[in-house]
């Protein structure tokens, strides 16, 4: 693939076979007209219906209808004659997405497939799944996603990997009643070793009491068989869980207003004398498809992007704001270094608060441009916590994060008592924090009480 193919090209590189054998069978019916011989006739007539016969096999005759339709589905019609080259990370993997579902492989390997697509496109992506005929191995920490579409889940920790015959949730069901049937086996286990020691001790004391060597011996066997016991490490019962919570004093009961509020990105309209009131302890989700505008609202909210209308923000409101890319001032500066340029503490006080955000002894010294995006939000939110802000902001926090840091957010915002304004195509997580959502749909912004 050359440095200026476009998006298009990306998409019908996988029909590169199907695109040469169409130009051969196009020149095959050009000489079939022009052919006068009876004899050269038969031979490319035979020659047309072998490599046709190819082409059906293939679907060649769908293949555009196929290529609309993906297009479509994964909003890229904006794209389509774009520089592959210049697009974002997540407008590039989706394109790659949508390259491979076209090509219908026999196996389909997905590392987090759902990162960057809207729920309208994720819940065509799960029905295609559901009923896909091919192998899919997926690595994914979209919970939702892994319910609907997975029928065994394979679980690595600690570099050995459990698998469970069923979705997601089994999967946790099964670890719960296994963890519990360890500790059951712990417990009888530690029993039978405590009741082997203080026998040993008897017997130790008996011989000795009455000089008798075979109260010696006695113990001398069990200690052997106490040693050959493979001894059972104590499970732990206990999740990981942050054990702060964002604190501030309550604003206004109008946390923020938008009145005819208009919006437009690159000369395209985005809102339309749109309309949101965001009131005190409301938990919002705002959802929309990819392109509609959710990002560039707060960055208008933020005051990063020009817009008409009336924004009021509430003099009280004090605002935290985590952004889909988290960025710090310096990636060669270290954990500790960075916490301390925005927090004024001591090294003492300041690895204090960082151990309640798992960075524990040297994990302090982790240069910030190398942290996961786990480490990163968790970094975010510790920052974040030192100051008291009673209305927080953010974009996507589940993107690029795994299935425990996940929690440990949810436990956090689900203790947090101010005001929540986040953006996220993540189901689980949505369903478990909101209380409202904002659909921005045909440059509106409609609401809905509940969950998604």
């Amino acid at each position: 693939m050359t440095s200026d193919a476009t998006v298009e090209d990306v998409l019908t590189l996988s029909f590169s076979y199907i695109k040469e054998l169409e130009s051969k069978l196009r020149e095959l019916e050009k000489q079939l007209s022009e052919e006068a011989d009876q004899h050269e006739l038969e031979l490319i007539l035979k020659r047309y219906s072998h490599l046709q016969e190819q082409f059906i096999t293939l679907d060649g005759y769908e293949i555009e209808e196929w290529l609309g339709f993906i297009i479509s589905i994964f909003n890229l019609k904006e794209l389509i004659n774009r520089p592959f080259n210049v697009l974002s990370g997540g407008q590039k993997t989706v394109v790659k997405l949508a390259a491979v579902i076209l090509k219908k492989p026999d196996i389909l390997l997905l590392d987090e497939p759902t990162n960057h697509l809207d729920v309208k496109t994720l819940e065509w992506f799960e029905g295609y799944l559901t009923k896909y005929k091919g192998t899919v191995v997926i690595i994914s920490h979209d919970r939702y996603f892994l319910d609907r579409v997975a029928t065994k889940t394979v679980i690595l920790e600690r570099g050995f990997g459990s698998v469970f015959n069923g979705n997601y949730s089994y999967s946790l069901k099964e670890q719960e009643r296994l963890l519990l049937l360890e500790f059951e086996e712990y417990k009888t286990q530690q029993k039978k070793v405590e009741a082997m020691k203080a026998a040993i001790k008897r017997y130790r004391e008996w011989g000795a009491r009455g000089d008798n060597e075979k109260f010696f011996k006695k113990a001398k066997e069990l200690e052997k068989r106490l040693e050959k016991i493979d001894i059972i490490t104590k499970p732990n019962l206990e999740k990981k869980y942050v054990p702060v919570s964002f604190s501030g004093e309550r604003s206004g009961n109008d946390v923020l207003i938008l009145e005819d509020f208009c919006l437009n990105l690159e000369r395209k309209p985005l809102f339309n004398q749109a309309q949101l009131q965001v009131y005190v302890k409301d938990r919002i989700c705002l959802m929309g498809d990819n392109g509609t505008g959710k990002s560039s609202l707060i960055k208008a909210i933020m005051g990063e992007l020009d817009f008409s209308g009336k924004v009021t923000l509430n003099p009280s409101a004090k605002i935290g704001y985590i952004s889909q890319e988290i960025c710090f001032n310096d990636n060669k500066s270290t954990i500790l270094e960075e916490f301390k340029r925005e927090y004024i503490c001591t090294e003492s006080e300041a690895r204090s608060i960082l151990a309640k955000y798992y960075f524990f002894k040297d994990d302090v010294f982790k240069r910030v441009g190398s942290i996961s995006g786990g480490e990163k939000v968790l970094l975010k939110l510790a920052l974040l916590m030192q100051n008291e802000v009673n209305f927080l902001i953010l974009d996507e926090p589940t993107n690029h994060i795994d299935i425990e840091t996940r929690e440990l957010l949810e436990e956090v915002l689900l203790d947090y008592k101010g005001t929540l304004f986040f953006i996220s195509h993540d189901r689980y997580f949505i369903n478990k924090i909101a209380t409202r959502i904002v659909h921005i749909n045909e440059k509106k912004m409609l609401n809905f009480s509940g969950k998604f």
